[in-house]
């Protein structure tokens, strides 16, 4: 495609989404275009400041929140979490993954912070979702991330997740997930406020991102829109409404793994951060220390081999993946980000300073990238 705005509104044209917005910069060279409508009817024309449910970009952002609490020194990346989460504090695990959920044998260390910012605490998901103790925790703990409204309270959640076995010992394997929502009740426990406040206090006022957060206000749904689901016939059906849906309230469940929203420039604002190591209009707001240790790759080669449907034989750092191989012409090593299930996806790439940002309203239908996103990053590596 000739530019930004052809790429994307061939995927309009053929039905695939409703619209999207997307950005891609490398350095002050930048490129946006908003195509299609917020809708399936094209009632209102999509545009640079339409408010999406972030899903899983949302990580990121969680992760930079906990190492925020690393830098005032009330956290320290090896200490272990049940000195917060009391409920973490005598963990087992099912003696193999795929055994019965009964037969445990305890952990053989602490789940520590570095664990959960590395996605190795022992909860989440693997590659295989039929396993007993997977499906224990997707039915009864890990909702689906796009229906906050669906989670109990933190309280209630950590007894929930406590009385089920981890699927692999601490720091063996990479599983999906839950560590981010563990890192949000972390933050709230080690800071004494919500996730809410620590992250607008911290994060969304200093950077400027006035749209991001758990709720969308009355006053801005006009800018918000629905969230549509592909259906058996391939047609998209609404799986959330623009008003009066999953984002009508604050729920009881702040997620850090996937319950934000925000604008397009909201997630820029955060990459401008980390591209400057911690730093934004000349106040620091993260050390550069932090910012490298969030962007650099701690899985071995066979945990990355085993989370290749996630990852792609990508790595991972704290919050997002970062490129190792490549695999694709998208692929620099060290770029760093992560996809969202609600049809999101947001890079940047430290060694060059690009950033790119797709924001779409249809579902993922499952961990592999789709082709809008595919044909993004391809744009954006030749932009």
């Amino acid at each position: 495609m000739s530019n930004l705005r052809d790429m994307l509104s061939s995927y309009v044209s053929d039905g695939s989404v409703p619209g999207a917005v997307a950005l891609v910069a490398r350095g002050d060279d930048i490129e946006v275009a908003a195509v299609g409508s917020i809708d399936v009817q094209g009632s209102v024309p999509m545009a640079r400041d339409t408010i999406f449910r972030s899903a899983s970009i949302s990580k990121p952002i969680t992760a930079a929140a906990t190492m925020m609490l690393v830098d005032d020194g009330r956290i320290a990346l090896d200490d272990p979490v049940s000195k917060w989460l009391p409920e973490l504090q005598s963990p087992v695990v099912v003696r193999t993954p795929d055994g019965p959920v009964e037969d445990v044998v305890p952990a053989a260390r602490p789940i520590t912070v570095f664990d959960l910012l590395t996605f190795r605490a022992g909860y989440g998901f693997p590659a295989d979702f039929s396993l007993s103790v997977v499906a224990l925790l997707a039915s009864d703990v890990q909702a689906d991330g796009r229906e906050p409204q669906r989670r109990r309270a933190p309280g209630e959640w950590m007894a929930s997740l406590a009385r089920i076995p981890l699927v692999y010992q601490p720091g063996q394997a990479w599983l999906y997930n839950t560590g981010s929502d563990l890192q949000g009740v972390l933050i709230a426990r080690a800071s004494g406020r919500t996730l809410p406040d620590f992250l607008a206090e911290r994060i969304f006022e200093p950077l400027g991102m006035a749209d991001s957060g758990f709720v969308v206000p009355a006053e801005k749904t006009d800018r918000f829109l629905p969230f549509y689901r592909i259906e058996s016939d391939g047609g998209l059906g609404v799986a959330d409404p623009m008003v009066g849906g999953q984002w009508s309230e604050l729920p009881a469940f702040a997620s850090g793994a996937g319950g934000m929203v925000g604008t397009i420039d909201d997630w820029f604002a955060f990459a401008q951060l980390l591209l400057a190591e911690g730093e934004f209009d000349g106040r620091r707001l993260l050390s550069a220390e932090s910012v490298r240790k969030m962007t650099t790759n701690y899985l071995t080669a066979p945990q990355r081999a085993a989370a290749t449907l996630f990852l792609e034989g990508q790595g991972w750092g704290f919050g997002g993946s970062v490129d190792v191989d490549v695999l694709d012409p998208w692929n620099v090593p060290g770029r760093y980000g992560w996809v969202g299930g609600t049809g999101t996806a947001a890079y940047l790439t430290p060694a060059t300073g690009a950033v790119n940002i797709l924001l779409t309203q249809v579902a993922m239908p499952g961990p592999t990238p789709t082709p809008i996103m595919r044909d993004f990053w391809r744009y954006a590596a030749t932009a």
